[in-house]
């Protein structure tokens, strides 16, 4: 780009990707067609699930990377969620986007979920000089369970492991920002049944999450995972900013709602916000209500993440 007012408006198109969809923020069902990756099913560790898509945008220069988790409770979806249209217009801004695959419980129970996550993360790492991507400006995005993983990752100390012979284990895990869509910062049943009601309390996320039985969720084992498990104990004045949306209403939601109804209520933004503006980390909250352009505003803030040169 020639200005960075090109740069800024072809970042609009751009961070569609990132635009609230419907139906994206739990199960996440609506399939994409998407175009073919430049590298497909790449295989980031051991495990059948444990691959990922690339598709590297067209550039002489290093371009930064969108790292893309599927929602589904951590029991279900898939990196081809991904809409081929925003992925598109992602590619014509000038940024490359990766989708990852995880493993699934009830196979595996926390840490595992996560672990793949800053796996995937590593490895796009391990990959910047031969897919030209810059490893300095990576952000994360995903809603729901993808959310939660993005944040737990963005929040926790780097995972890199300096003495490991596995070259991809010694990459840093730690990105430049992350954007979400209906993330729960914690899985914490009680934190949840506070912000969010009953009925998101009964939702099968905490016991699939962390491998806990139905009569186990209310016991020191649980609360113990809880904490370890939540992406806000991780919290620090040093981790990345946070762009935050969430479509679900604002009101209460009846505690004869349907299990895991609220499970993305807005009042778990406002207590992200919270959390993170006390430690003075950047945190765009948003919700449908707000008379305001939600791309403009991601846009707004992945811009000057991701291409700080073209904002200054």
């Amino acid at each position: 780009m020639n200005s960075s007012r090109p740069l800024m408006l072809t970042l609009v198109g751009a961070l569609f990707l990132l635009a609230p969809r419907l139906g994206a923020q739990d199960a996440e069902t609506e399939k994409s067609k998407l175009p073919p990756p430049t590298y497909a099913n790449v295989a980031y560790g051991p495990h059948e699930r444990n691959v990922l898509d690339a598709w590297l945008a067209d550039s002489t220069q290093t371009t930064p990377v969108l790292i893309y988790f599927h929602g589904g409770g951590f029991v279900a979806g898939s990196k081809a969620n991904l809409p081929a249209l925003a992925l598109a217009a992602a590619l014509r801004a000038g940024i490359s986007v990766v989708a990852v695959n995880y493993r699934f419980a009830p196979e595996v129970s926390f840490p595992a979920h996560y672990l793949d996550c800053a796996r995937a993360i590593q490895f796009v790492r391990h990959s910047a000089r031969t897919w030209r991507l810059d490893p300095r400006r990576v952000a994360l995005t995903g809603s729901s369970a993808g959310a939660g993983a993005s944040l737990w990752v963005a929040f926790h100390d780097d995972l890199a492991d300096p003495a490991s012979a596995d070259s991809i284990a010694r990459e840093s895990t730690r990105v430049t920002c992350v954007a979400v869509m209906g993330a729960q910062p914690t899985y914490d049943r009680r934190i949840i049944r506070q912000l969010a009601g009953e009925a998101a309390a009964r939702h099968p996320v905490f016991a699939n999450l962390h491998g806990l039985k139905p009569n186990e969720l209310e016991t020191e084992k649980a609360y113990k995972l809880y904490e370890q498990a939540a992406a806000i104990t991780y919290l620090t004045p040093d981790d990345p900013p946070a762009f935050a949306y969430y479509s679900e209403p604002r009101g209460p939601v009846p505690p004869d709602a349907r299990a895991g109804t609220g499970i993305h209520h807005p009042n778990l933004g406002l207590y992200l916000k919270e959390k993170m503006d006390a430690l003075g980390i950047e945190c765009v909250f948003l919700h449908k209500d707000q008379k305001i352009n939600v791309t403009t505003a991601e846009f707004e803030f992945l811009s000057r993440h991701l291409f700080p040169a073209a904002t200054k």
